[in-house]
């Protein structure tokens, strides 16, 4: 965003600003920790408090000694957005919405003006008018910025939580020695593909697994796409050396796979868990026999 030619009039006003901001600097610091914005934020120590305001007025002296009071990719706020990224983090991790962490930034400015207002002879005077207003017009680009970084950091708590949520409803479980299995519940896209496939191969080096069960039981529908991920999985733990097995198939998802025409002729299949588990340990030498089987022949 570039100074228009209507606010060209106010550079010297706003370096006027800009020169206030660098020699009020500890005042205004000293004010601003005791708001709520940056109060919330560091509960340990104030004197933090104050260094983290001191960087923050360093910045708007910059940009209105700029004479860019409206822009918000000056370059002064360079260097207090991670600052204030991670103020916006913090907040927007302790529950405050975007909206909120904006009302905190506008609760930045009494203090602010009545410090500016106190540098004029005349507080209602034209010049000191002009001065309010672009400090204000400052404070409120200060806001945006805020705003953007809350808004950025909204996202990235948010595709963390999904990717947290994707790897706990993805486990690997470790069902025997050299045999791991993925439950699959719920939907099947490309994201939570991308999971199951790096969870499995992990598992699969870590554990020394020669066998994978790929359990679908809990999966609704299988379509084209799913079924595609199914095959890209069982290619890749063939490449690491390790059989996978897809188990769970029902009778309405079979029907459904046999009218898309999708060939799953080269995957090992098995009706249930107990099936494919079955199958695995009988290819390491181990048999299982009922209970009662086991009892007449202990007999």
């Amino acid at each position: 965003m570039q100074v228009s030619d209507q606010h060209a009039a106010d550079e010297p006003t706003a370096r006027q600003v800009g020169e206030f901001l660098e020699r009020r600097r500890e005042q205004i610091a000293q004010r601003w920790a005791d708001a709520p914005l940056f109060r919330t934020v560091f509960t340990v120590s104030r004197d933090e408090a104050v260094e983290a305001c001191g960087a923050v007025v360093d910045a708007l002296s910059e940009v209105g000694r700029a004479g860019r009071p409206e822009d918000v990719t000056a370059t002064g706020f360079d260097q207090v957005r991670d600052q204030l990224g991670r103020m916006s983090a913090s907040l927007t991790r302790a529950g405050f919405s975007p909206a909120h962490i904006a009302n905190e930034v506008a609760g930045l400015r009494r203090p602010s003006l009545e410090l500016l207002r106190a540098e004029f002879a005349d507080p209602s005077g034209p010049e000191a008018t002009e001065s309010l207003l672009t400090l204000t017009v400052l404070l409120d680009t200060l806001r945006l910025v805020v705003m953007e970084t809350a808004l950025s950091a909204g996202e990235e708590l948010i595709s963390r939580q999904r990717e947290q949520l994707l790897e706990v409803a993805t486990p690997v479980i470790k069902l025997w020695e050299g045999i791991v299995a993925v439950p699959l519940i719920g939907m099947l896209d490309s994201a939570r593909s991308q999971v199951v496939m790096e969870s499995l191969l992990e598992a699969i080096v870590d554990q020394r697994a020669r066998y994978a069960i790929l359990d679908i039981t809990g999966v609704a529908t299988v379509d084209s796409l799913v079924a595609q991920h199914l095959m890209k999985t069982v290619a890749a733990a063939r490449l690491m050396g390790a059989e996978c097995i897809v188990s769970g198939i029902r009778p309405a998802i079979a029907q459904t796979i046999v009218h898309l025409g999708i060939d799953l002729g080269s995957v090992l299949t098995r009706a249930s868990l107990a099936d494919a588990l079955a199958y695995a340990l009988g290819r390491q030498g181990i048999q299982i026999s009922p209970a009662a089987d086991a009892a007449v022949s202990a007999r």
